[in-house]
Order: structure tokens, then sequence, then C-alpha cells
């Protein structure tokens, strides 16, 4: 049976089976989720509930960017609603979704519980992304009625919080079966022009991971086919269409990633591209936003939910909305030179030169020109009647395009700064050295201790 296989595989996949590749961007995925995760902390108001839950509770795992420590669940809880807060973690564009999202602040809520090795959590990431990946590959008929990110990515964090735990077979697959219990998005996710639940939306797929591998650890006994059954995943959330050879082939020695993106601006994926072609005709000689007439982005299938409805895209009244427009983003570009974290606040969302210039452009649906969810095609004409364009048909960040590591580098210090208690850079890049040297480390829960040298005034998390 399917998840037989998959539980299997989950349980007793070893360190050694993991790709080069994918050991790389695990080891890069563990940072810079950690330091996204730090800057939510200090720049996202709609996660503060979440860690005001949190601090009501005890135990021994770290709510990242304070001092505080609270029980597993509740810590993957509140990290879990920082991990897409600003936008800003890395994604799979080969089928969208962030399989990272949920999972990091699931595994270290419980690498908290008992010692648990770099290698062993490397071993539990690379599988349960991987998993996520899977998953989202395999789906042949569409998710209809779903927001699918945080349901997807519920079952490879289980998957991880199984492996940190050393569930075996049986009990792993016991806990996907109690998180298919609880994942759930609804679409009205995409829908509703207020709502802040598409921001802090893997705070419910993390504390789901968790508590199910936990449950399955104390005896809960779950479905024999969570996957595959007449009620299963595939089942309820994508009408039987799935593709088992997906799911299975190369499984435990192809491990998909290797193959994440890791972005350059804190913004949905599908807008990188537009916000790179803006900034390379901002480049031009002489060049000046505010000799603009007209402004058009060319779009297709996919990019169409980020310039509709046009007024909400063009005025968005929410940070999250805000990093969900093609146009606002391209318009930040254009306007300000750079997209960055400081450019969602309510000030900039208030900004009557990047607004005037967004409610400008228009949108052109071309399919042809912008076949995948990672190009895009800015079109400018200036008051002289000159027209220029800029295609980027694979936006950086991609495999092929990778950001460089002493950028990732300063993405982190960046982000750090950021924090609910702010990182000074020395103690950040020490925290960083360690994070990416994670295979050598014997207890990961010892990563944020003593990273700041005596004297120094910003506090790390303790």
């Amino acid at each position: 049976m399917l998840s037989d296989t998959l539980c299997r595989h989950i349980a007793a996949t070893p360190f050694e089976a993991i790709s080069p590749a994918a050991l790389a961007n695990t080891r890069l995925a563990l940072l810079d989720a950690v330091g996204v995760m730090l800057a939510a902390s200090g720049m996202s108001a709609e996660a503060a509930p979440f860690a005001a839950l949190a601090i009501a509770g005890t135990g021994p795992a770290v709510l990242l960017g304070r001092s505080e420590r609270t029980s597993p669940a509740l810590a993957a809880f509140a990290n879990g609603a920082l991990a897409h807060a600003l936008d800003f973690e890395d994604t799979f564009d080969a089928a969208p979704c962030h399989p990272n999202a949920a999972l990091i602040p699931a595994v270290l809520a419980l690498a908290a519980t008992q010692p648990t090795s770099g290698r062993q959590l490397l071993t539990a990431m690379a599988i349960g992304c991987d998993l996520t990946c899977r998953i989202a590959l395999s789906l042949t008929h569409p998710m209809t009625g779903w927001y699918h990110p945080p349901i997807l990515g519920a079952f490879g964090a289980t998957a991880a919080a199984a492996r940190v735990l050393g569930l075996d077979a049986t009990a792993t697959r016991s806990a996907l079966s109690l998180a298919l219990c609880q994942a759930t998005a609804p679409a009205e996710i995409k829908y509703s022009a207020g709502t802040t639940i598409r921001a802090i939306r893997e705070a419910f797929p993390a504390q789901a991971a968790v508590v199910s591998a936990q449950l399955a650890q104390g005896g809960v006994v779950g479905f024999e086919a969570p996957f595959e059954g007449r009620g299963g995943f595939f089942q309820i959330f994508a009408g039987g269409g799935y593709d088992e050879g997906v799911l299975t082939d190369g499984l435990g020695t192809i491990f998909h990633g290797g193959d994440l993106t890791f972005k350059r601006w804190p913004a949905c994926r599908g807008t990188h591209a537009y916000i790179e072609a803006a900034l390379r005709l901002r480049e031009r000689p002489g060049f000046d936003w505010r000799r603009i007439t007209a402004a058009t982005v060319v779009v297709g299938e996919v990019q169409q939910m980020l310039v509709t409805p046009v007024d909400r895209k063009q005025a968005p009244a929410t940070s999250i909305d805000a990093k969900f427009s093609i146009f606002y983003t391209t318009a930040l570009a254009l306007v300000r030179g750079e997209v960055g974290l400081d450019d969602f606040d309510a000030a900039s969302l208030s900004d009557v030169d990047v607004l005037a210039l967004a409610a400008r452009m228009i949108a052109r649906f071309e399919p042809r020109a912008v076949p995948t969810a990672i190009g895009g095609v800015v079109e400018l004409v200036f008051e002289d009647g000159v027209a220029v364009e800029a295609a980027v048909p694979i936006a950086i960040g991609h495999p092929s395009r990778p950001v460089a590591m002493p950028d990732m580098i300063e993405k982190f210090v960046a982000c750090a700064a950021r924090a609910a208690v702010p990182w000074s850079r020395p103690a950040a890049l020490r925290l960083a050295d360690r994070l990416l040297a994670v295979d050598d480390c014997n207890d990961v829960s010892a990563l944020f201790h003593g990273v700041v040298s005596e004297g120094e005034r910003v506090e790390p998390l303790r």
C-alpha cells in the first residue's frame, strides 16, 4: 500500500541517503527559515496574538525572536505563524508550495524535548520537505475549494516530526492519519480582502504536525491508508486524482529539496519576475519613473490571481495582500528601486507615489508569453513616446539562478536585526555559522545559546 511505502521510507531512510544538493539546501532552508521567523517576530502584528497565547504555556521549546519558552505544540503554533507572515520563506517552483514553512517550526519545537543531533534534524527535514514536494507534484486534479500550501505542508511537517521523535513506520502512519484529521485551509483565504489569515496560515499545520506526532508516540492508532484510502487525502482534497509513481519513483534516493527556491524579495514568488524586470528597466540611462505614462504587466494563467480583482491589487489594504499584488510590488520596484522588508508597512501601503503608479498599471493576459508561474514581462511607455520592456522567464532564486551564499547570509543578518529582541550583526553572523554547520551539532536545542559575546548589549534567544 502507498501509505505503508511512504511511512517505511520516513521512518528508516538514513542521513547518508540524502543527496549532496538536498543536504546543502536543507542547511540553507534552516538558516533562511530561522531568519525569516526572527524578522516576523518583530514585524508581523498578525502573528503577535499567537505568541500571546503561546507564552501562557510552559515547556522547553523556544519562541523565536523572544526569550520565553513554552510547550512544543504552542511553540510550533507561534513560530509557525511567523514562518509565512513576511512571505520570505523558501518555495518549490516545480509545483508551487512552501515545503519548509510549517516543517521547521515543528521540528525545532520537538527537538527541544529530547537530544537531537544536527544530522537527525537534517534527515527529518529532508524527508519531510521531499514528501510535501512529491505530494504537490503527484496531483493530477486541482484541489478545488482548498488552499493547498498549508494543507500539503502539514504532511511533510508531520513526517519530519515523526522522524525527530523516532517513530516506527506504523506510528508514523498514525501521525499522518492524525494530521489528515486537522489539515485544512479553505480557498476563501484568497478572496477575502481584509483577512490576515493568509499571513499566519502556517501556524495550524505546524501545530498539527507536533500534536499528531506526539499523539502517535503516545499510542493513538490511525488509519490504514491515510493517503490512498477511500476517504483519504487524495480522495478528499483532489477527487482521487494523483499519480502514485510520482510519489514513489526514486523514493529515498531523489530528494526534491535539492531544487528549492530561496527568495530574493519578501513577496509572493509569482511577483518576483516582475520585480526583477522593473529593477532592470530602472537601470536604463535617464530612467525616471515620474515620466511613465503607461505600464503593462503581461501575465499568464497563474499570475491572474495576482492582478485580480484590479482595485484590490492596485491599492491593497493589508501587508500580505500587497505581497500578493503584481501591480503594487512592480510599482514599489520602479519608484523605490528595491522591494525590501520595510516596504510593506502602513506608510508604504499609503505611499501616494507607489499607489499612483500602481493605479495606472494594466495587466494583459498572454499565456504564451508567460507560460510558467515564475516568469513575467513588464512594458513601460514614457512621456516622449519611448516604449521599453523587460522579460524575465525565470526569476532569480530558482535552482538555475540561485541567490549567492553571501546574499543569503546578508538576508539572515537583516532579518535577525528586525526580531522582537533584535540581534546585533556579530551575533547574527555567529548564529548563521552555527546553522550552516548544523551537521556537527550534537544537540540542536543548544544552537541559540552563547552566540553573543560578553559586553554586547543585544541578547539572543536563550
